[in-house]
């Protein structure tokens, strides 16, 4: 046991991470400060868990976010005392809406010290409102044997609720009295001799158990799937096992004839091979309202959250289609609020049940093949189309990267264009391609850092991301020689924000462009110098191409795509509504 005696705190702090390590924790990102002292020395000094330092806490809480979306463990995050705490927040927000394990750590100081002007105090106690899974104050550090029982089971209770019953964030905040460095108390050396060897013993990780349908579930499900035409839709999803959780989908879209309609950011598109009925273009498709009338399914299944596609969401609420939606968590994903009913089972899991009983063999072909052909044709007007675009445009950007980059590269797309080009044009291969993205609150807060975290540890990653995203979190290359691995980031410098240019909004001028598109006069070439990092701007597709495969394997570099916003929204509005358009009805 790496318990510290030297004084009070610090076998406080040093039991409470001793029993995070026994537990499974790896990674602890630590901002400066000095009220969180005795948690600094116990997690900087502990041979078994990397911890990393990070001068700005809304990065590091996002760092610690991207690390925890690639590994699928919870990471600590701490700090010191008053407004360092409430730069976490917005990382937290993002945790709790994406299902993402955070243990959060705010030190404080004790409650003597508070109300009265102290200095570098706030209100810490339930500081995150409904966000955490669950939080706490613990009580002030004691070295009697049942306080420090009394820590170690709270510390096991609270880690098992980052990731159950739905993944989350949690928070404990932690006060402390002086000393708050290492400096000997008599009392504390004098637990050593007696504190009992197996106190930690039973400190295991925590076993994850899966849910076992019952005979209700079965028959609702034997009820339910017996229903055509239908469709499953693979919504936004980061599976810890992509390949399983695509085999998943591909088998039951194959036992009942269901096609797959494939959102851009979840790992189906690069299975394709997998499903022969995998739909990419769904949102192109459904623009043809001939062809979307047509396509009105009696049951739709849908897999985790709805994609992105407004056209799509549109869609499923005219046709108020029954839906069962597949998802082992608490949470209710029906924005639509329509006939719906949830399943807390994991696609997985429907995958093991034997559905071949609950398929209808005199299913209508002729559903599943006018997807299949309509999937054939938009695919096909798409990619004629970029075939004959020379000059840099956005939308060809995602279509180009999901045909370059190697194989098993991890990708974090930023919020706003980004994942929507993805969504319209990224194409289906067997790349094993793996994306990752914080579409909980949807914010293009943390882009950078979350990207980063991502990249920690990983010699394939890629960060696709607008200016302003970027700009917004640029302290994140204060992580430059943390950073373990790689990033490459694309950046498509639009000058301003080229989402609001599809919106309405953009119509009304003054204020749109000032206050709206908000255009930053930024040189990313100096500011990648001021870093130290590299930066590329790049004038063609083939140079792209060239930079993407193969990738480095250590540091950052900024490849800059200088684009229109004007011209490139221009082209969306002028093209998304014709790809399908020449599909015919017979």
């Amino acid at each position: 046991m790496s318990i510290d005696f030297r004084n009070l705190n610090t076998v406080w702090a040093s039991i409470l991470v001793e029993t995070l390590q026994h537990l499974g924790l790896t990674i602890a990102i630590i901002s400066p400060g000095y009220r969180s002292t005795p948690l600094t020395f116990a997690f900087a000094t502990h041979p078994k868990i990397e911890t990393i330092p990070i001068l700005d806490e809304r990065s590091a809480a996002f760092f610690a976010l991207g690390i925890a979306k690639k590994n699928y463990q919870p990471v600590v995050i701490a700090c010191t005392s008053g407004t360092a705490a409430a730069n976490f927040y917005p990382a937290i927000i993002e945790a709790k809406e994406s299902r993402i394990p955070l243990l959060v750590l705010t030190a404080d100081r004790p409650p003597e010290l508070r109300n009265c002007h102290a200095g570098q105090t706030i209100d810490q106690v339930k500081l995150y409102g409904n966000y955490p899974n669950w939080q706490i104050e613990l009580s002030l550090p004691s070295i009697e044997l049942k306080r420090l029982e009394y820590l170690r089971q709270t510390v096991i209770y609270g880690w098992e609720k980052t990731t159950f019953p739905t993944p989350g964030p949690v928070h404990f905040n932690i006060p402390f009295r002086e000393p708050l460095p290492p400096i000997t108390q008599p009392e504390a050396i004098a637990l050593e001799s007696k504190f009992p060897q197996n106190f930690l013993a039973s400190v295991q990780p925590i076993i994850r158990t899966e849910f076992i349908p019952n005979s209700d579930l079965i028959e609702l499900l034997k009820n339910q799937l017996k229903s055509h035409p239908g469709i499953i839709i693979g919504g936004l999803a980061q599976p810890e096992k992509p390949e399983v959780y695509c085999q998943a989908i591909a088998k039951i879209s194959q036992t009942l004839n269901f096609p797959v309609l494939a959102e851009g950011l979840s790992p189906l598109r690069n299975y394709s091979p997998l499903n022969p009925y995998l739909i990419s273009t769904y949102d192109l498709i459904l623009r043809n309202q001939k062809l979307a009338q047509k396509l009105i399914p009696k049951i739709v299944l849908q897999i985790g959250e709805l994609p992105t596609s407004k056209q799509l969401r549109s869609w499923l609420e005219a046709a108020n289609s029954q839906r069962l939606i597949i998802d082992q968590s608490d949470q209710n994903f029906d924005p639509l609020h329509s006939n719906t009913t949830h399943l807390r089972i994991s696609v997985e899991q429907l995958a093991k049940i034997s559905i071949t009983q609950y398929s209808d063999n005199n299913y209508d072909i002729n559903y599943l093949n006018l997807w299949c052909q309509a999937e054939a044709k938009v695919r096909e007007n798409i990619d004629k189309k970029m075939a004959t675009v020379n000059h840099i445009l956005e939308p060809k950007i995602s279509w180009l990267i999901s045909q370059t980059l190697p194989r098993n590269t991890s990708i974090f797309v930023a919020n706003s264009m980004p994942v929507r080009d993805v969504e319209f044009f990224w194409v289906p291969n067997n790349s094993q391609i793996q994306p990752f993205f914080n579409r909980g609150a949807n914010g293009i807060d943390g882009t950078l850092s979350t990207a980063l975290g991502i990249a920690h540890q990983n010699q394939k990653s890629i960060l696709l991301t607008g200016d302003l995203a970027l700009l917004h979190d640029t302290n994140g290359f204060l992580l430059r020689n943390k950073l373990v691995g790689h990033l490459t980031i694309i950046l498509i410098n639009n000058q301003g924000g080229g989402i609001f240019e599809m919106l309405p909004i953009a119509k009304f001028e003054p204020p749109f462009r000032e206050f709206f598109a908000t255009p930053q006069d930024i040189d990313f070439a100096d500011l990648s110098n001021t870093y130290g990092l590299e930066h590329q701007k790049i004038s063609s597709w083939k140079e792209l191409q060239q930079l993407l495969n193969p990738l480095p394997s250590i540091g950052i570099r900024v490849l800059e795509l200088q684009t229109n916003r004007l011209l490139d929204a221009k082209w969306r509005l002028d093209n998304l509504d014709k790809f399908a358009r020449d599909f015919f009805l017979s």
